[in-house]
């Protein structure tokens, strides 16, 4: 089986998303995340939902390439959302091929979030798509026990863990405890490297998220650990945000660079599971 490698739509933010298939093609990877709905007001907002001609030449660059949709971000669930509300990027999102659905929980209610994530499964399966709780530390699903916790509650077949690496490290969540999430609760993982120290204040956390992420391999994480701990062949979204190299280097280039460090990190897994079948 092939590993499905994903160019995440924070690694290359400064990109629309027809660029970003491009991009995707033109550095090597097979799937992209595609971010319908801004994660804060300062983003881009992409008049793509619907039936729209932006959307149209979304579909004819995935055909052209032969890239395909891992994941559509970002639903955020607060106090006040209204499910239903999000119909119409869900349809968007199972129009483009993605499988996957990235949710971020920002409700401190915890009962309330679980039973509005429950409501946003129920929806998200209608389009045979799955959703995924993706934990970070600044919001309501602070680490990968919570976020576990919530997903389990659900009851929900197609509700998923979303393992990111830098939150993984950020929120002090063990690798260890990944064992105690279902295998078909982990249907991708977002993937970079950040080091050991953790900044001392939220703020800082936050602007290191999305702005000062290292390549795989460059950095402290324990990412062997990490991928043994999960499913053999889960998919991979490389969210690396540089924007320090990003003025000095362009998209396409460091997309390269992530799915090369990414490859290495790879190989070397393969290596040291070899060595130990010798043994």
């Amino acid at each position: 089986m092939t590993r499905r490698i994903s160019l995440d739509a924070l690694t290359v933010l400064e990109l629309t998303p027809p660029q970003m298939v491009d991009c995707a093609a033109e550095a090597g990877f097979s799937h992209i995340g595609i971010r319908l709905l801004p994660a804060t007001p300062t983003e881009p907002r992409y008049d793509i939902v619907g039936d729209t001609p932006l959307l149209r030449e979304v579909e004819c660059r995935l055909a052209d390439t032969g890239v395909k949709v891992l994941d559509v971000e970002i639903f955020r669930l607060k106090p006040d959302t209204r499910v239903g509300d999000y119909e119409a990027a869900i349809a968007c999102a199972a129009r483009l091929g993605a499988s996957e659905l990235l949710v971020a929980g920002n409700d401190s209610d915890e009962a309330r979030l679980t039973d509005r994530f429950a409501a946003f499964c129920d929806l998200a399966a209608r389009y045979g798509l799955g959703a995924d709780l993706e934990f970070m530390p600044w919001t309501d699903a602070k680490d990968l026990r919570q976020a576990a916790r919530v997903v389990e509650r659900t009851g929900r077949d197609n509700a998923g863990v979303l393992i990111d690496a830098f939150h993984l490290s950020r929120s002090r969540s063990r690798i260890e405890d990944i064992a105690m999430i279902s295998p078909s609760r982990l249907h991708f993982m977002q993937f970079c490297d950040v080091p050991a120290l953790i900044p001392a204040t939220m703020d800082a956390i936050l602007a290191e998220a999305r702005a000062e992420r290292l390549f795989p391999g460059e950095g402290d994480v324990d990412l062997l650990g990490l991928l043994r701990a999960v499913p053999r062949e889960i998919p991979l979204s490389l969210e690396v945000p540089t924007h320090a190299l990003a003025r000095a280097v362009g998209a396409t280039e460091r997309a390269r660079r992530a799915l090369a460090a990414t490859k290495r990190v790879l190989a070397e897994l393969d290596e040291s599971s070899a060595a130990v079948r010798k043994e």
